[in-house]
């Protein structure tokens, strides 16, 4: 027995990566592993090695997948931000290499198509060329074995048209297939086109690809784009073995750790769904002792395990001055267990223990705002951000990785069944949800100054001395009763003639009220 005190540790001794791989990973994709494999430790410690994700093949879920037009691509790199699963992936290469890399692929189709599939854009070969550098070509290749078809890379592309949905065929599959397999034996973009434009071009390096896809997750979910994103910023800044995650029970913990299934490339643990931050308290005392300050630990979770049940956990961590990473996963419903309500959710939603009826009207109680709640905790960074503006939300990471002590970041993160939305309308509704005060953005930095009004920062909403942004088309306000006409979790609060019922008006005043508050903290009303 151990002396009082002495730290053990505890390390499985597990198969190697490949072994697990070939033997259970391969059981599980032939469905064969409830009478092939014997239990071991593997199994015994729920122990899954990284990425294993990469190897699950879901090109049968859907009956379409997104075919690419060269021609019509600008370089945006939105539908390689958007996609939850990674399967859309971009690269940049350089003439000569291209052509070198091309000429010594032996399949004469093969090299035709992926030479094709490289264009001229002005973001990666105008901008080059009249800085007298050499030009790249950009190009984008779509994995077949991770789409699931939910089509957001055509909603995002929007105009572009780049992207378009076309029905599988075995044929066209097997094409897909050989082209991501020409993806990644070609060279890594070289560094000049990643780090010298925007920050969506962080995707374009291999050290932001932390997250595989293979998650069993739904189509189009919002959850794993944040999760994402996350992992390429501090993947990009800081390393792939400078990452940690601690994750709370919630969706996340199903879709990301389905044995033998994980998505992540990074060292990570599901705890409960109420003590992720004590587990991650614990966490970085002993990354600590063993002198690893550096590494990035991130907690996940949502709105049970932030919100409700896990707050006091959570309130604990942000007044602990730890340095750890809070991202908070923003349904507003427990999507996991059935999508009842929370404190997130909003005034008027239709959800599970908050139904629809004759004399109850949703959910009754006003929305609790985690994200000023956790910034009247001393010295602690804060950011209400949303995915469709990468920009926002990436610089919400990289502050958030920089800064000593605890910071949260809580993203909007839609989720198809309990909003009532389509596979596609992940990104559309979380800018929506931002630009009709549903959930404003803004970042409150202890850095800033001694008052709220020089910490916190509202930029990235549109309209900021407003009270509501107006659509620039149709002159409209787009307010919180224009957001709910557009989510079936609302479709009850209108009657025949689409008229906004009594309570949906009062969720507005709310809503509106939130965003009072938010301008006078931060000093523009």
């Amino acid at each position: 027995m151990p002396e009082r005190g002495e730290i053990i540790e505890l390390v499985p001794p597990v198969m190697p990566r490949r072994e697990f791989s070939e033997c259970v990973v391969g059981s599980y994709n032939r469905g064969a592993a409830e009478w092939e494999l014997p239990a071991d430790d593997a199994v015994a410690t729920s122990f899954v090695p990284p990425g294993t994700g990469a190897e699950r093949d879901f090109s049968y879920v859907a009956p379409s997948m997104p075919a690419f037009m060269p021609d019509r691509c600008v370089g945006c790199m939105e539908c390689v931000t958007a996609c939850p699963d990674t399967a859309i992936l971009g690269k940049v290469l350089e003439q000569p290499t291209l052509d070198r890399e091309m000429a010594a692929v032996p399949n004469e189709d093969a090299r035709i198509r992926g030479r094709q599939r490289f264009t001229k854009t002005a973001k990666y070969w105008d901008t080059a060329a009249k800085r007298n550098e050499e030009p790249g070509l950009f190009g984008i290749f779509v994995d077949p074995t991770k789409c699931k078809g939910c089509g957001e890379c055509v909603e995002v592309c929007g105009v572009h048209d780049a992207l378009v949905m076309r029905p599988k065929s075995p044929s066209w599959l097997e094409e897909e297939q050989q082209d991501i397999a020409l993806y990644r034996w070609l060279p890594e973009t070289p560094a000049h086109f990643a780090e010298e434009r925007t920050l969506v071009d962080m995707m374009l390096t291999e050290r932001s690809q932390l997250y595989v896809g293979g998650a069993g997750s739904c189509m189009g979910c919002g959850e794993t784009t944040a999760i994402r994103m996350m992992l390429a910023a501090t993947g990009f800044a800081h390393g792939r073995d400078s990452i940690g995650i601690v994750a709370a029970t919630g969706c996340n913990t199903v879709y990301g750790a389905t044995y033998p299934y994980n998505p992540y490339l990074v060292t990570w643990t599901n705890s409960l769904f109420e003590n992720a931050p004590a587990v991650a308290m614990g966490v970085r005392l002993r990354w600590d002792q063993q002198g690893w300050q550096d590494k990035k630990l991130w907690v996940f979770g949502g709105d049970g395990a932030m919100y409700d049940i896990g707050f006091g956990s959570l309130s604990r961590l942000l007044a602990s001055g730890m340095d750890v990473k809070v991202l908070v996963l923003d349904t507003q419903a427990y999507s996991n267990t059935g999508g009842q309500a929370s404190t997130a959710s909003f005034m008027g939603q239709d959800a599970k223990m908050a139904a629809s009826g004759s004399t109850r009207h949703g959910k009754s109680e006003r929305r609790k705002e985690l994200a000023q709640l956790a910034m009247m905790h001393p010295g602690v960074f804060v950011a209400q951000t949303v995915t469709s503006d990468a920009n926002h939300f990436y610089r919400a990471i990289l502050a958030a990785n920089e800064y000593p002590g605890p910071a949260l970041i809580n993203v909007y993160t839609p989720c198809q069944p309990e909003h009532g939305i389509g596979d596609d309308a992940a990104s559309r509704q979380s800018k929506l949800a931002r630009d009709s005060r549903t959930f404003p953005v803004f970042i409150h930095d202890p850095r800033a100054g001694e008052t709220l009004a020089e910490r916190i920062s509202l930029r990235g909403n549109p309209s900021i001395k407003e009270d509501w942004y107006t659509h620039p088309r149709t002159g409209e306000p787009v307010d919180f009763v224009y957001f709910a006409r557009t989510e079936g979790r609302f479709a009850r609060r209108f009657d025949a003639e689409g008229h906004p019922d009594a309570t949906l008006l009062a969720a507005q005043e709310d809503r509106l009220a939130n965003w009072h508050l938010l301008q006078e903290l931060a000093g523009v009303r």
